[in-house]
């Protein structure tokens, strides 16, 4: 009997939790209410279950609690049951899967008219790159990455020399407007999400991935890394600002392009700039986390056995 209690009490202070619990979601801001409601369905359904299971393990441990001389009584099978356990777990199967294969047919149909640009990962930080005036990524191969050319765009490709480069963790968007963000890695996983978009994605090294989403509300998000990727990867973080298309253009044309940047690396007195700038990296990163001193030193040796 204190059993059957014991399980009540739990399902009881479980669903009051649920319902009062502090930690939620993300305020939204973004076109992706529908992964919201996705997921609503999904612990409206698993949560009815969750409590009918669990009263009537209750009921069962009450019903069929032990008394002298009471003998059990052996049930091979009981068709009609397995039946309605077969039906209702098939109509809970396809409530919960029709939805999210709805949502994921909007999730990989790009708009035709959405801005593009591209976000790329290392340990541990993320840099961007934006189509120029040409409306048109430049090829890149990781063949092709070194100090001065670190997304690996090709030297001779005309499409990549006005190439707006972004080398920095803060990140702008224009408000209302669909963005497809192409994800590509250097060396390990990594994972671009921004809990208030919704919408995340991994980046795989060799691949191309992407995903897409409409930023509805001005304003500051977090980027995180969602993907374990090494010590860093708690540092891994960066900012994506949501603009009115003015404050977007005019941001945009503040930052250089590929041409610029390499005409910068060929300048007189630009020699042994590779370590100051990644110690002014790391520091950058310490300072914005609160990184520790031991695991300062963890990032700069780190950063130190990859230039020699």
């Amino acid at each position: 009997m204190a059993i059957a209690i014991v399980v009540v009490l739990l399902i009881v202070g479980s669903t009051v939790f649920h319902f009062m619990s502090p930690w939620w979601f993300t305020p939204l801001a973004s076109n992706w209410g529908s992964i919201d409601d996705t997921i609503m369905l999904t612990f409206w359904i698993t949560g009815v279950v969750l409590i009918a299971i669990n009263l009537f393990m209750a009921y069962a441990i009450w019903r069929y609690r032990y008394q002298k001389d009471r003998r059990a009584e052996y049930e091979p099978e009981n068709k009609k049951l397995e039946g309605w356990l077969i039906g209702l777990t098939t109509l809970g199967v396809v409530a919960m899967l029709a939805p999210g294969l709805i949502v994921w047919a909007d999730f990989v149909t790009v708009p035709e008219d959405a801005h593009v640009f591209e976000v790329m990962g290392q340990q541990w930080q993320w840099s961007y790159r934006y189509p120029g005036r040409d409306g048109i990524l430049g090829t890149t191969d990781n063949k092709y990455v070194d100090f001065d050319n670190p997304f690996g765009i090709k030297p001779d490709d005309p499409y990549g020399q006005d190439d707006i480069l972004v080398q920095s963790d803060e990140v702008h968007v224009p408000i209302d407007q669909p963005v497809k963000v192409l994800l590509r890695s250097l060396d390990v996983l990594h994972d671009f999400y921004v809990p208030n978009f919704r919408a995340k994605m991994d980046l795989v090294p060799g691949l191309i991935t992407y995903f897409w989403f409409t930023p509805t509300k001005i304003g500051s998000y977090e980027v995180l890394c969602a993907e374990l990727c090494g010590q860093g990867h708690y540092a891994m973080r960066g900012i994506v600002v949501v603009d009115e298309q003015i404050e977007f253009e005019a941001w945009l044309a503040e930052q250089p392009t590929f041409a610029q940047s390499m005409a910068l690396a060929r300048a007189p007195g630009t020699d042994g700039q590779e370590q100051t700038a990644s110690a002014q990296s790391v520091a950058s990163i310490s300072a914005d986390y609160k990184i520790s001193d031991e695991q300062l030193n963890l990032l700069n040796a780190y950063l130190d056995s990859s230039l020699e």
